[in-house]
């Protein structure tokens, strides 16, 4: 029987789906432009990244920030661990502070709601999943993309059946209510920056619905702040 949280986001994404209709993967040029400052800052968000990845066991893993996300973050014994920047447009202070370039970058960009560096542990397999409404965007930075053993980038995400393997300070910008799955097959931790940016170009009625939503969820970051630092 399908839980409460599953039962709502089928909701929602059936209200966004008959009102919006654009592909998964979108022009970052066009939905969001500001995506260029950050890749163009990489360097700079991986190295903190990886001053971050220094203590890793004190990192969170992400079915410990949000329970309801046990069936793709604990499926396997592999590790994601999530360290939050922002959440829902409510800063965790101690980790932004923690990362001032990055911090820097998202202070300037209004647009960006969530962000967080994600640490795949090797092996680990984030299994076929859909977000759960379409007034936000994901935008996917690559920081430390690891190779497999033939040289080849091994860290693969799929997004609506396409599989997509980014390199260092590579990007992506994709609507998450598709299905998409990922699988870091190295030796290795993958680090990437994700942010979650409001969608440009919504109906006034969906922009109406995407505040409603993101006022409750960042509710629910307020009440949840101790769990996402570090």
């Amino acid at each position: 029987m399908p839980d409460i949280y599953s039962q709502t986001a089928d909701l929602v994404r059936n209200i966004f789906d008959r009102r919006i209709h654009t592909p998964a993967v979108l022009e970052a040029e066009r939905y969001f432009p500001q995506g260029a400052e950050f890749a163009g800052s990489w360097e700079a968000i991986r190295d903190e990244a990886l001053t971050i990845a220094g203590s890793l066991h004190s990192v969170p893993r992400f079915h410990e920030l949000m329970s309801a996300q046990k069936a793709i973050s604990a499926n396997d014994g592999h590790d994601w661990r999530v360290f939050v920047l922002k959440a829902y447009g409510h800063d965790v202070r101690p980790n932004l502070e923690k990362c001032p370039a990055t911090a820097d970058l998202i202070r300037r960009c209004p647009s960006v709601l969530s962000a967080s560096y994600s640490f795949l542990a090797p092996d680990k397999h984030i299994p076929p999943h859909r977000g759960p409404f379409r007034g936000v965007l994901r935008f996917h930075l690559g920081l430390s993309m690891p190779r497999g053993s033939d040289g080849e980038l091994g860290a693969i995400l799929w997004v609506d059946g396409e599989p997509h393997r980014l390199a260092d300070g590579g990007s992506l910008l994709w609507d998450d209510t598709f299905t998409h799955e990922v699988l870091n097959a190295t030796n290795d931790v993958r680090i990437a920056l994700l942010l979650d940016v409001w969608r440009p170009e919504m109906p006034a009625d969906m922009v109406a619905l995407s505040s409603l939503i993101v006022a409750g969820a960042r509710l629910a970051a307020y009440v949840n702040t101790a769990s996402f630092s570090s």
